[in-house]
Protein backbone atom coordinates (compact mmCIF):
# COMPACT_ATOMS: atom_id res chain seq x y z
CA UNK A 1 0.00 0.00 0.00
CA UNK A 2 1.13 3.22 -0.68
CA UNK A 3 0.59 6.52 1.19
CA UNK A 4 0.81 9.84 -0.79
CA UNK A 5 1.04 13.66 0.73
CA UNK A 6 1.39 16.05 -2.19
CA UNK A 7 5.60 14.51 -3.61
CA UNK A 8 6.07 12.14 -0.74
CA UNK A 9 5.36 8.57 -0.93
CA UNK A 10 5.86 6.26 1.84
CA UNK A 11 5.05 2.55 1.33
CA UNK A 12 3.95 0.66 4.48
CA UNK A 13 4.30 -3.40 3.82
CA UNK A 14 5.67 -5.61 0.54
CA UNK A 15 4.72 -8.78 0.67
CA UNK A 16 4.40 -11.74 -1.50
CA UNK A 17 1.64 -14.51 -1.87
CA UNK A 18 2.06 -17.90 -2.92
CA UNK A 19 1.15 -18.90 -6.57
CA UNK A 20 -2.57 -20.41 -7.54
CA UNK A 21 -2.94 -23.92 -8.88
CA UNK A 22 -3.01 -22.09 -12.30
CA UNK A 23 0.14 -20.57 -12.07
CA UNK A 24 2.32 -23.50 -13.20
CA UNK A 25 5.76 -23.62 -12.47
CA UNK A 26 5.57 -20.49 -10.88
CA UNK A 27 7.50 -20.21 -7.20
CA UNK A 28 6.34 -16.79 -5.36
CA UNK A 29 4.12 -14.11 -6.78
CA UNK A 30 5.65 -10.76 -6.14
CA UNK A 31 3.00 -7.31 -6.44
CA UNK A 32 4.02 -5.53 -9.62
CA UNK A 33 5.85 -2.13 -8.66
CA UNK A 34 5.46 -0.21 -11.87
CA UNK A 35 3.74 3.04 -9.86
CA UNK A 36 6.74 3.36 -7.31
CA UNK A 37 9.32 3.13 -10.18
CA UNK A 38 7.36 5.58 -12.05
CA UNK A 39 7.65 8.10 -8.66
CA UNK A 40 10.96 6.79 -7.68
CA UNK A 41 12.11 10.15 -6.71
CA UNK A 42 9.14 10.97 -4.23
CA UNK A 43 9.32 7.43 -2.76
CA UNK A 44 10.31 8.10 0.76
CA UNK A 45 10.61 5.20 3.20
CA UNK A 46 8.82 1.70 3.35
CA UNK A 47 7.07 1.31 6.52
CA UNK A 48 6.72 -2.36 7.81
CA UNK A 49 3.78 -3.62 10.09
CA UNK A 50 5.30 -7.01 10.70
CA UNK A 51 7.41 -10.27 9.74
CA UNK A 52 4.81 -12.60 8.01
CA UNK A 53 5.96 -13.48 4.50
CA UNK A 54 2.62 -11.73 2.87
CA UNK A 55 3.68 -8.56 4.31
CA UNK A 56 7.95 -8.80 3.79
CA UNK A 57 8.50 -11.48 1.07
CA UNK A 58 8.75 -8.59 -1.78
CA UNK A 59 11.41 -6.54 -0.42
CA UNK A 60 14.11 -7.84 -1.81
CA UNK A 61 12.51 -7.43 -5.82
CA UNK A 62 11.51 -4.06 -4.32
CA UNK A 63 14.69 -3.02 -2.75
CA UNK A 64 16.49 -4.27 -6.66
CA UNK A 65 14.32 -1.39 -8.21
CA UNK A 66 14.16 1.19 -5.52
CA UNK A 67 17.03 1.38 -2.68
CA UNK A 68 14.92 2.98 0.28
CA UNK A 69 14.91 3.46 3.64
CA UNK A 70 13.23 0.41 5.52
CA UNK A 71 11.83 0.57 9.18
CA UNK A 72 10.22 -2.10 11.28
CA UNK A 73 10.88 -3.52 15.10
CA UNK A 74 13.82 -5.43 15.39
CA UNK A 75 12.23 -8.48 15.17
CA UNK A 76 10.90 -7.91 11.78
CA UNK A 77 13.99 -6.33 10.39
CA UNK A 78 16.10 -9.66 11.35
CA UNK A 79 13.69 -11.65 9.45
CA UNK A 80 14.12 -9.59 6.64
CA UNK A 81 17.83 -9.12 6.85
CA UNK A 82 17.79 -13.10 5.99
CA UNK A 83 15.71 -12.29 3.43
CA UNK A 84 18.54 -10.03 1.96
CA UNK A 85 21.00 -11.97 2.63
CA UNK A 86 19.67 -14.96 0.24
CA UNK A 87 19.39 -12.26 -2.88
CA UNK A 88 23.06 -10.89 -1.28
CA UNK A 89 21.12 -7.28 -1.18
CA UNK A 90 21.77 -6.67 2.50
CA UNK A 91 25.26 -3.89 2.50
CA UNK A 92 23.31 -1.63 0.96
CA UNK A 93 20.11 -1.98 2.49
CA UNK A 94 18.84 0.82 5.60
CA UNK A 95 17.33 -0.68 7.77
CA UNK A 96 16.23 1.10 10.77
CA UNK A 97 14.83 -0.45 13.70
CA UNK A 98 11.58 1.64 16.15
CA UNK A 99 10.02 0.43 18.81
CA UNK A 100 6.60 0.70 20.21
CA UNK A 101 5.52 4.14 21.10
CA UNK A 102 8.19 5.41 19.25
CA UNK A 103 7.37 8.40 16.76
CA UNK A 104 9.50 9.04 13.29
CA UNK A 105 8.84 11.90 10.83
CA UNK A 106 9.31 11.41 7.03
CA UNK A 107 8.51 14.57 4.87
CA UNK A 108 5.12 15.56 5.70
CA UNK A 109 4.35 12.25 7.87
CA UNK A 110 4.84 11.75 11.43
CA UNK A 111 4.45 8.12 12.48
CA UNK A 112 3.91 6.04 15.44
CA UNK A 113 4.25 2.25 16.23
CA UNK A 114 1.51 0.72 18.40
CA UNK A 115 1.76 -2.29 19.75
CA UNK A 116 -0.99 -4.86 18.63
CA UNK A 117 -1.00 -8.67 19.49
CA UNK A 118 -1.34 -11.50 16.61
CA UNK A 119 0.03 -14.53 15.55
CA UNK A 120 3.90 -13.30 15.45
CA UNK A 121 5.70 -11.22 17.64
CA UNK A 122 6.82 -7.12 17.29
CA UNK A 123 3.65 -6.82 15.29
CA UNK A 124 2.72 -3.03 14.91
CA UNK A 125 -0.44 -0.49 14.00
CA UNK A 126 0.68 2.72 12.75
CA UNK A 127 -0.83 5.88 13.66
CA UNK A 128 0.35 8.43 10.54
CA UNK A 129 -0.03 12.00 11.25
CA UNK A 130 -0.71 13.73 8.15
CA UNK A 131 -1.23 17.47 7.06
CA UNK A 132 -5.03 16.52 6.59
CA UNK A 133 -5.30 13.97 9.68
CA UNK A 134 -4.61 11.20 11.42
CA UNK A 135 -4.54 7.80 9.37
CA UNK A 136 -4.56 4.81 11.13
CA UNK A 137 -3.33 1.38 9.55
CA UNK A 138 -4.42 -1.83 11.84
CA UNK A 139 -1.50 -4.43 9.88
CA UNK A 140 -2.70 -7.44 10.94
CA UNK A 141 -4.08 -8.07 14.31
CA UNK A 142 -6.28 -9.50 17.41
CA UNK A 143 -6.86 -8.19 20.60
CA UNK A 144 -5.29 -10.80 23.07
CA UNK A 145 -6.37 -10.35 26.65
CA UNK A 146 -3.55 -13.00 27.82
CA UNK A 147 -0.40 -13.11 25.38
CA UNK A 148 2.35 -15.35 26.42
CA UNK A 149 4.74 -12.65 26.71
CA UNK A 150 2.07 -10.61 28.69
CA UNK A 151 2.76 -7.43 26.63
CA UNK A 152 -0.87 -6.28 25.42
CA UNK A 153 -2.23 -4.63 22.64
CA UNK A 154 -1.98 -1.14 23.39
CA UNK A 155 -5.48 -0.07 22.92
CA UNK A 156 -5.51 3.19 25.29
CA UNK A 157 -3.26 4.76 22.44
CA UNK A 158 -5.46 4.01 19.78
CA UNK A 159 -8.27 5.30 22.10
CA UNK A 160 -6.41 8.57 22.48
CA UNK A 161 -6.28 9.56 18.76
CA UNK A 162 -9.56 7.99 18.70
CA UNK A 163 -10.41 10.86 20.82
CA UNK A 164 -8.79 13.27 19.21
CA UNK A 165 -10.16 12.58 15.46
CA UNK A 166 -9.22 10.53 13.01
CA UNK A 167 -9.58 10.72 9.34
CA UNK A 168 -9.50 7.59 8.02
CA UNK A 169 -8.92 4.15 9.47
CA UNK A 170 -7.69 1.06 7.44
CA UNK A 171 -8.38 -2.20 9.34
CA UNK A 172 -7.77 -5.59 8.84
CA UNK A 173 -10.93 -8.35 7.67
CA UNK A 174 -8.95 -11.48 7.26
CA UNK A 175 -11.99 -13.18 10.03
CA UNK A 176 -15.21 -10.78 9.36
CA UNK A 177 -17.25 -13.65 9.09
CA UNK A 178 -16.30 -15.51 12.39
CA UNK A 179 -18.46 -14.45 15.31
CA UNK A 180 -17.54 -13.50 18.80
CA UNK A 181 -14.18 -12.78 20.13
CA UNK A 182 -10.61 -14.47 18.70
CA UNK A 183 -9.11 -17.16 21.36
CA UNK A 184 -5.98 -16.09 22.96
CA UNK A 185 -2.79 -18.21 22.32
CA UNK A 186 -3.17 -19.31 25.83
CA UNK A 187 -6.21 -21.22 24.40
CA UNK A 188 -3.41 -23.91 22.92
CA UNK A 189 -1.93 -24.79 26.08
CA UNK A 190 -4.70 -27.14 27.45
CA UNK A 191 -4.47 -29.35 24.13
CA UNK A 192 -1.02 -29.41 24.39
CA UNK A 193 -1.08 -30.71 28.22
CA UNK A 194 -3.39 -33.14 27.53
CA UNK A 195 -1.31 -34.62 24.48
CA UNK A 196 1.99 -34.36 26.40
CA UNK A 197 0.58 -36.12 29.79
CA UNK A 198 -0.80 -39.26 27.72
CA UNK A 199 1.83 -39.57 24.93
CA UNK A 200 4.27 -42.71 25.45
CA UNK A 201 6.28 -41.38 22.83
CA UNK A 202 7.95 -38.66 20.47
CA UNK A 203 5.44 -35.88 20.17
CA UNK A 204 6.63 -33.95 16.84
CA UNK A 205 4.81 -30.69 16.50
CA UNK A 206 4.31 -28.94 13.33
CA UNK A 207 3.59 -25.15 13.88
CA UNK A 208 4.26 -22.10 11.47
CA UNK A 209 8.26 -20.60 12.16
CA UNK A 210 7.28 -17.35 13.04
CA UNK A 211 4.59 -18.72 15.75
CA UNK A 212 7.69 -17.44 18.43
CA UNK A 213 4.29 -17.86 21.45
CA UNK A 214 3.45 -20.88 20.06
CA UNK A 215 6.89 -22.25 20.99
CA UNK A 216 7.54 -20.53 24.05
CA UNK A 217 5.07 -22.62 25.29
CA UNK A 218 5.97 -26.31 23.75
CA UNK A 219 9.76 -25.05 25.07
CA UNK A 220 7.68 -24.81 28.44
CA UNK A 221 6.11 -27.63 28.98
CA UNK A 222 8.95 -29.71 27.79
CA UNK A 223 10.88 -28.77 30.32
CA UNK A 224 7.94 -28.89 33.04
CA UNK A 225 7.20 -32.76 31.59
CA UNK A 226 11.02 -33.55 31.01
CA UNK A 227 11.26 -33.97 27.31
CA UNK A 228 14.47 -32.44 25.29
CA UNK A 229 13.44 -30.23 22.39
CA UNK A 230 14.92 -30.17 18.88
CA UNK A 231 14.01 -27.82 15.86
CA UNK A 232 13.82 -28.93 12.40
CA UNK A 233 13.46 -26.97 9.12
CA UNK A 234 15.67 -24.31 8.21
CA UNK A 235 13.14 -22.05 8.52
CA UNK A 236 12.65 -23.07 12.15
CA UNK A 237 16.27 -23.15 12.69
CA UNK A 238 16.32 -19.50 11.94
CA UNK A 239 13.41 -17.85 13.39
CA UNK A 240 14.33 -19.39 16.93
CA UNK A 241 18.00 -18.45 16.53
CA UNK A 242 16.76 -14.71 15.97
CA UNK A 243 13.85 -14.76 18.72
CA UNK A 244 16.31 -15.98 21.21
CA UNK A 245 19.09 -13.49 20.01
CA UNK A 246 16.59 -10.79 20.85
CA UNK A 247 15.57 -12.11 24.22
CA UNK A 248 11.73 -13.12 22.43
CA UNK A 249 12.19 -16.42 23.25
CA UNK A 250 13.38 -18.05 26.48
CA UNK A 251 14.90 -21.17 26.15
CA UNK A 252 14.97 -23.26 29.40
CA UNK A 253 18.73 -24.63 30.11
CA UNK A 254 19.97 -28.07 29.16
CA UNK A 255 16.37 -28.36 27.15
CA UNK A 256 18.14 -28.48 23.39
CA UNK A 257 18.70 -31.62 21.74
CA UNK A 258 20.74 -31.34 18.26
CA UNK A 259 18.38 -33.06 15.21
CA UNK A 260 21.11 -35.59 14.79
CA UNK A 261 20.81 -36.65 18.18
CA UNK A 262 16.62 -37.51 17.94
CA UNK A 263 16.65 -40.42 16.93
CA UNK A 264 19.10 -41.94 19.86
CA UNK A 265 17.30 -40.64 22.61
CA UNK A 266 14.50 -42.01 24.38
CA UNK A 267 11.19 -41.68 22.57
CA UNK A 268 9.29 -40.67 25.60
CA UNK A 269 12.04 -37.81 26.52
CA UNK A 270 11.73 -36.37 23.25
CA UNK A 271 9.60 -33.32 21.56
CA UNK A 272 10.16 -32.14 18.01
CA UNK A 273 9.28 -29.04 16.59
CA UNK A 274 9.04 -29.10 12.69
CA UNK A 275 8.35 -26.31 9.59
CA UNK A 276 6.95 -26.93 6.90
CA UNK A 277 2.79 -27.08 8.28
CA UNK A 278 1.32 -26.68 4.70
CA UNK A 279 3.16 -29.76 3.03
CA UNK A 280 5.03 -27.86 0.78
CA UNK A 281 6.89 -30.60 -1.55
CA UNK A 282 10.62 -29.87 0.13
CA UNK A 283 9.66 -28.71 3.55
CA UNK A 284 10.85 -31.01 6.63
CA UNK A 285 7.72 -31.78 7.40
CA UNK A 286 6.86 -33.29 4.09
CA UNK A 287 10.06 -35.31 4.41
CA UNK A 288 9.26 -36.79 7.52
CA UNK A 289 6.27 -37.60 6.76
CA UNK A 290 7.52 -40.21 3.33
CA UNK A 291 10.50 -41.14 5.43
CA UNK A 292 13.01 -39.19 4.17
CA UNK A 293 14.89 -37.13 6.53
CA UNK A 294 18.19 -37.84 7.90
CA UNK A 295 17.49 -36.35 11.65
CA UNK A 296 13.51 -37.90 12.17
CA UNK A 297 11.66 -40.97 11.21
CA UNK A 298 8.42 -42.01 12.69
CA UNK A 299 7.78 -44.96 14.51
CA UNK A 300 3.78 -46.62 15.65
CA UNK A 301 3.01 -44.99 18.41
CA UNK A 302 4.86 -41.27 17.80
CA UNK A 303 1.99 -38.32 18.01
CA UNK A 304 1.97 -35.54 15.33
CA UNK A 305 0.37 -32.65 16.03
CA UNK A 306 -0.59 -29.82 13.08
CA UNK A 307 -0.82 -26.87 14.82
CA UNK A 308 -1.36 -24.30 12.38
CA UNK A 309 -4.48 -22.91 9.68
CA UNK A 310 -5.02 -24.77 6.33
CA UNK A 311 -4.05 -21.84 4.29
CA UNK A 312 -6.85 -22.01 1.40
CA UNK A 313 -5.14 -24.32 -1.70
CA UNK A 314 -3.16 -26.22 0.67
CA UNK A 315 -5.79 -28.51 1.41
CA UNK A 316 -4.83 -31.64 -0.98
CA UNK A 317 -0.94 -31.84 -0.25
CA UNK A 318 -1.72 -31.47 3.92
CA UNK A 319 -3.91 -34.38 3.28
CA UNK A 320 -1.55 -36.00 1.42
CA UNK A 321 1.09 -35.58 4.27
CA UNK A 322 -1.15 -36.64 6.89
CA UNK A 323 -1.97 -39.65 4.90
CA UNK A 324 1.93 -40.71 5.02
CA UNK A 325 2.41 -40.14 8.97
CA UNK A 326 -0.79 -42.35 9.59
CA UNK A 327 0.61 -45.16 7.11
CA UNK A 328 3.86 -44.69 9.73
CA UNK A 329 1.93 -46.05 12.17
CA UNK A 330 2.09 -41.94 14.06
CA UNK A 331 -1.10 -40.56 15.08
CA UNK A 332 -2.33 -37.16 13.60
CA UNK A 333 -3.86 -34.43 15.80
CA UNK A 334 -5.39 -31.74 13.71
CA UNK A 335 -8.35 -29.66 12.90
CA UNK A 336 -10.71 -27.91 14.90
CA UNK A 337 -11.04 -29.59 18.37
CA UNK A 338 -12.29 -28.16 21.81
CA UNK A 339 -9.51 -26.68 23.51
CA UNK A 340 -8.09 -25.76 20.54
CA UNK A 341 -4.66 -27.17 18.58
CA UNK A 342 -4.16 -24.21 17.08
CA UNK A 343 -5.75 -20.65 17.13
CA UNK A 344 -6.13 -17.65 14.97
CA UNK A 345 -4.28 -14.57 15.02
CA UNK A 346 -6.64 -12.22 13.34
CA UNK A 347 -9.94 -10.61 14.73
CA UNK A 348 -13.17 -11.84 14.93
CA UNK A 349 -16.14 -9.34 14.52
CA UNK A 350 -16.44 -8.02 18.25
CA UNK A 351 -12.75 -6.97 18.51
CA UNK A 352 -13.13 -5.59 15.08
CA UNK A 353 -16.25 -3.65 16.14
CA UNK A 354 -14.12 -2.23 19.31
CA UNK A 355 -11.38 -1.08 17.32
CA UNK A 356 -14.22 0.43 14.81
CA UNK A 357 -15.68 2.21 17.97
CA UNK A 358 -12.40 2.76 19.81
CA UNK A 359 -10.93 4.66 16.99
CA UNK A 360 -14.26 6.29 15.38
CA UNK A 361 -12.99 7.53 12.28
CA UNK A 362 -14.20 9.79 9.64
CA UNK A 363 -13.37 7.41 6.76
CA UNK A 364 -13.17 3.95 6.50
CA UNK A 365 -11.22 1.24 4.27
CA UNK A 366 -11.07 -2.63 4.87
CA UNK A 367 -8.55 -4.31 4.20
CA UNK A 368 -6.48 -7.92 4.32
CA UNK A 369 -9.36 -10.06 2.96
CA UNK A 370 -11.33 -11.10 -0.05
CA UNK A 371 -13.52 -8.65 -1.50
CA UNK A 372 -16.84 -9.84 0.30
CA UNK A 373 -14.72 -10.30 3.60
CA UNK A 374 -13.56 -6.86 3.27
CA UNK A 375 -17.53 -5.68 2.08
CA UNK A 376 -19.37 -7.22 5.12
CA UNK A 377 -16.85 -5.13 7.25
CA UNK A 378 -18.15 -1.85 5.44
CA UNK A 379 -20.98 -3.12 6.60
CA UNK A 380 -20.04 -3.40 10.09
CA UNK A 381 -19.05 -0.06 10.22
CA UNK A 382 -22.51 1.74 9.16
CA UNK A 383 -23.59 1.48 12.82
CA UNK A 384 -20.67 4.82 13.19
CA UNK A 385 -23.01 7.22 11.05
CA UNK A 386 -24.02 8.49 13.85
CA UNK A 387 -20.50 8.87 15.69
CA UNK A 388 -19.42 10.83 12.51
CA UNK A 389 -18.21 8.01 9.83
CA UNK A 390 -19.18 10.07 6.79
CA UNK A 391 -17.84 6.81 4.26
CA UNK A 392 -16.86 3.91 3.70
CA UNK A 393 -14.78 2.29 0.93
CA UNK A 394 -14.16 -1.21 -0.43
CA UNK A 395 -11.02 -1.05 -2.51
CA UNK A 396 -9.56 -3.26 -4.90
CA UNK A 397 -5.96 -3.24 -5.98
CA UNK A 398 -5.32 -0.52 -7.96
CA UNK A 399 -7.41 1.44 -7.22
CA UNK A 400 -6.80 4.87 -5.73
CA UNK A 401 -8.52 6.90 -2.35
CA UNK A 402 -7.64 10.93 -2.91
CA UNK A 403 -9.02 12.88 0.34
CA UNK A 404 -8.63 16.46 0.16
CA UNK A 405 -10.78 19.80 2.45
CA UNK A 406 -13.16 18.79 0.54
CA UNK A 407 -13.59 15.43 1.97
CA UNK A 408 -12.81 11.28 -0.10
CA UNK A 409 -13.52 9.97 -3.05
CA UNK A 410 -12.53 7.48 -5.54
CA UNK A 411 -9.21 8.70 -7.44
CA UNK A 412 -7.78 7.41 -10.66
CA UNK A 413 -7.05 3.72 -11.32
CA UNK A 414 -3.42 2.52 -10.96
CA UNK A 415 -1.95 0.18 -13.15
CA UNK A 416 -0.55 -2.83 -11.23
CA UNK A 417 -0.46 -6.13 -11.57
CA UNK A 418 2.08 -9.03 -10.39
CA UNK A 419 4.92 -10.33 -11.21
CA UNK A 420 5.46 -14.15 -11.09
CA UNK A 421 9.16 -15.13 -10.44
CA UNK A 422 10.37 -18.92 -11.09
CA UNK A 423 12.75 -20.72 -8.02
CA UNK A 424 12.76 -17.25 -6.30
CA UNK A 425 15.61 -15.51 -8.25
CA UNK A 426 15.58 -12.17 -9.10
CA UNK A 427 15.77 -12.61 -12.52
CA UNK A 428 13.63 -15.55 -12.83
CA UNK A 429 10.34 -13.62 -14.24
CA UNK A 430 7.81 -15.21 -15.92
CA UNK A 431 5.69 -13.75 -18.65
CA UNK A 432 2.10 -14.33 -18.63
CA UNK A 433 2.96 -15.67 -22.35
CA UNK A 434 5.27 -18.81 -20.47
CA UNK A 435 2.07 -19.23 -18.29
CA UNK A 436 -0.34 -19.13 -20.91
CA UNK A 437 2.05 -21.78 -22.78
CA UNK A 438 2.55 -23.88 -19.58
CA UNK A 439 -1.25 -24.03 -19.15
CA UNK A 440 -1.93 -24.91 -22.55
CA UNK A 441 0.93 -27.50 -22.56
CA UNK A 442 -1.13 -29.07 -19.16
CA UNK A 443 -4.40 -29.14 -20.86
CA UNK A 444 -3.66 -30.64 -24.47
CA UNK A 445 -0.35 -31.35 -24.96
CA UNK A 446 2.06 -30.56 -27.90
CA UNK A 447 2.31 -31.84 -31.37
CA UNK A 448 5.29 -31.52 -33.28
CA UNK A 449 5.52 -32.29 -37.16
CA UNK A 450 9.22 -33.20 -38.82
CA UNK A 451 9.24 -32.45 -42.51
CA UNK A 452 12.70 -32.55 -43.95
CA UNK A 453 12.74 -30.49 -47.32
CA UNK A 454 15.11 -30.72 -50.26
CA UNK A 455 16.88 -27.71 -50.00
CA UNK A 456 17.63 -27.71 -53.97
CA UNK A 457 14.37 -28.94 -55.54
CA UNK A 458 12.29 -27.46 -52.48
CA UNK A 459 10.08 -31.14 -52.16
CA UNK A 460 9.39 -33.24 -48.98
CA UNK A 461 11.61 -36.17 -48.70
CA UNK A 462 9.12 -38.44 -47.96
CA UNK A 463 6.23 -38.00 -45.50
CA UNK A 464 6.60 -36.19 -42.64
CA UNK A 465 6.75 -37.67 -38.93
CA UNK A 466 5.17 -36.46 -36.16
CA UNK A 467 5.74 -36.62 -32.09
CA UNK A 468 3.60 -35.41 -29.79
CA UNK A 469 3.39 -35.78 -25.77
CA UNK A 470 0.44 -35.28 -23.90
CA UNK A 471 -2.52 -35.09 -26.76
CA UNK A 472 -3.96 -38.52 -27.13
CA UNK A 473 -2.23 -41.94 -28.06
CA UNK A 474 -0.80 -40.98 -31.65
CA UNK A 475 0.64 -44.09 -32.35
CA UNK A 476 2.13 -45.35 -35.16
CA UNK A 477 0.03 -46.32 -38.34
CA UNK A 478 -3.24 -44.98 -36.08
CA UNK A 479 -5.58 -43.81 -38.63
CA UNK A 480 -5.31 -40.27 -36.75
CA UNK A 481 -1.77 -40.64 -37.51
CA UNK A 482 -2.05 -41.44 -40.83
CA UNK A 483 -4.63 -38.36 -41.56
CA UNK A 484 -2.38 -35.94 -39.63
CA UNK A 485 0.53 -36.93 -41.53
CA UNK A 486 -1.20 -36.20 -45.16
CA UNK A 487 -2.73 -33.55 -43.90
CA UNK A 488 0.84 -31.69 -43.70
CA UNK A 489 2.09 -33.68 -46.56
CA UNK A 490 -0.92 -31.97 -48.78
CA UNK A 491 0.00 -28.60 -47.42
CA UNK A 492 3.63 -28.88 -48.79
CA UNK A 493 2.36 -30.03 -51.72
CA UNK A 494 -0.46 -26.99 -52.72
CA UNK A 495 2.32 -24.94 -51.83
CA UNK A 496 4.36 -22.75 -54.29
CA UNK A 497 7.59 -22.71 -54.81
CA UNK A 498 8.65 -19.47 -53.02
CA UNK A 499 6.46 -20.58 -50.12
CA UNK A 500 8.09 -23.79 -49.63
CA UNK A 501 11.86 -21.95 -49.33
CA UNK A 502 10.54 -19.55 -47.00
CA UNK A 503 10.22 -21.55 -43.85
CA UNK A 504 8.48 -19.11 -41.69
CA UNK A 505 6.13 -18.90 -44.03
CA UNK A 506 5.91 -23.03 -44.23
CA UNK A 507 5.42 -23.58 -40.76
CA UNK A 508 2.27 -21.44 -40.13
CA UNK A 509 1.02 -22.99 -42.85
CA UNK A 510 0.99 -26.31 -41.54
CA UNK A 511 0.18 -25.25 -38.00
CA UNK A 512 -3.08 -23.79 -39.59
CA UNK A 513 -4.26 -26.54 -41.32
CA UNK A 514 -2.89 -29.04 -38.94
CA UNK A 515 -4.60 -27.45 -36.11
CA UNK A 516 -7.97 -27.11 -37.94
CA UNK A 517 -7.35 -30.84 -38.84
CA UNK A 518 -7.24 -31.87 -34.87
CA UNK A 519 -9.34 -29.68 -33.65
CA UNK A 520 -12.31 -30.86 -35.63
CA UNK A 521 -11.59 -34.61 -35.50
CA UNK A 522 -10.68 -34.59 -31.10
CA UNK A 523 -11.98 -31.36 -30.05
CA UNK A 524 -8.76 -30.58 -28.59
CA UNK A 525 -6.26 -28.06 -29.39
CA UNK A 526 -2.63 -29.23 -28.70
CA UNK A 527 0.64 -26.48 -29.46
CA UNK A 528 1.56 -27.44 -32.37
CA UNK A 529 5.42 -26.74 -33.22
CA UNK A 530 6.47 -27.84 -37.17
CA UNK A 531 10.05 -28.35 -36.87
CA UNK A 532 11.62 -28.07 -41.32
CA UNK A 533 15.11 -29.80 -41.92
CA UNK A 534 17.11 -29.14 -44.77
CA UNK A 535 18.33 -31.74 -46.34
Amino acid sequence: MALRYGDDIIVLDAGMLFPDAELLGVDIVTPDFAYLEENREHVRALILTHGHEDHIGGIPFLLTQLNIPIYGTAFTLALVERRLEEHELLDDADLNRVKPGEKISIGPFSIEFIHVTHSIVSAMALAITTPLGVVIHTGDFKVDPTPTDNVLFDLHTLAEYGKRGVLLLLSDSTNVDRPGYTASERAVQPRFEEIFNRAERRIVVACFSSSIHRLQQILDLSAEMGRKVAFIGRSMLSATEIAHGLGLLHIPDNILLRPQDVMSAAPHKVAVVVSGTQGEPMSAMSRIAVDNHKNLSLERGDVVVHSARIIPGNEKSIGRMMNHIARRGAEVVAGSMSPPIHVSGHASQEELKLILNLVRPRYFVPIHGEYWQMSKHAAMASHLRSYGLEETFVLETGQSLEIDTRGARKGEKITVGRVCIDSGSIDEVVEDMVIRDRRHLSEDGFVIPIIAIDKHTGKCEGLPEIVSRGFVSFEEGSELMGSARQIVARTLETSSREERTDWGVMQEKIRADLKRYLNKQTQRRPLIMPVILEV
